[in-house]
């Protein structure tokens, strides 16, 4: 199996263009090399999930944002599959609410943060209000501008009460993408996940890129940094988020609490 370099597809250059970021590569030997990395990663995340959720007391953000067809769902079955679902949550943002609408666009997120033992994974994020209210003008350039830095602010409180931080761009092709919207008007079980909105997301294809590049210079940080994902191939994309969020996990280092007590002190 390929070994995984995190600080490969890591957001460190504030100069960052999104355009020399591949949305493919060859990682590994084939399709079951990488699958078998997924495989080989699940298991591991799995019981580092489970000694988290004992230890109770640090938690994990994972954020997965992409164009429509990237892959958040594949990304989350890829990373959980082994995973009982004792600790893991995950969270959606479609548009808000009216009750949402009245408090500031973070109050919903903070909502769903992971408490502690918990893992939470955001399929699209508290991004959507720099990213398509951006691209489609829903408040002004000065609110947006706002906004970067207090998304940094909020994810600085999050990691300095407990919680990692782990953010990944799942970046596909414009051709990718069309190859996946037509497989959903094709196949019986993907027809339920088209939406003819997301051809209007597709006419703007160059604004929302322009919108994810100012998105990952602005607030890629040291305490919650961006990973780019090339996500044109499903099973690579699941193979390399897997070793950065198994990798992370294990730098955590999570335990099972000792009970304050000792088995042979019992007679069953």
């Amino acid at each position: 199996m390929a070994n995984v370099n995190a600080n490969d597809f890591i957001v460190t250059d504030k100069n960052i263009r999104l355009s020399e970021r591949p949305t493919r590569i060859d990682l590994f030997d084939d399709k079951d090399d990488a699958k078998d990395t997924i495989k080989d990663n699940a298991k591991e995340i799995a019981d580092l999930a489970h000694k988290l959720y004992a230890e109770a007391g640090r938690s994990v953000l994972i954020v997965l944002q992409g164009m429509d067809t990237s892959g958040k769902d594949g990304t989350t079955e890829a990373l959980f599959h082994r995973t009982p679902p004792l600790n893991v949550n995950v969270a959606s943002f479609k548009a808000p609410t009216k009750k949402e609408i009245a408090h500031d666009y973070l109050w919903r997120v903070h909502n769903v943060c992971p408490g502690a033992g918990q893992i939470t994974v955001f399929n699209r994020s508290h991004y959507e209000d720099v990213l398509v209210v951006k691209v489609k003008n829903f408040v002004s350039a000065a609110t947006i501008e706002q906004r970067y830095d207090q998304i940094n602010d909020f994810e600085r409180l999050l990691v300095e009460n407990g919680t990692t931080i782990l953010k990944f761009m799942l970046n596909i092709s414009h051709e990718t993408q069309g190859e996946r919207l037509r497989e959903r008007l094709v196949e019986s079980h993907k027809l339920w996940k088209f939406n003819p909105g997301d051809l209007e997301d597709r006419a703007l294809w160059p604004e929302f890129m322009d919108a994810y590049q100012t998105m990952l210079r602005r607030t890629s940080t040291h305490h919650a940094p961006w990973y780019v994902i090339p996500s044109d191939c499903r099973k690579t994309r699941g193979a390399i988020v897997s070793s950065i969020v198994r990798e992370s996990l294990e730098k955590m280092d999570p335990q099972y609490p000792d009970p304050g007590f000792k088995p042979e002190d019992f007679e069953i």
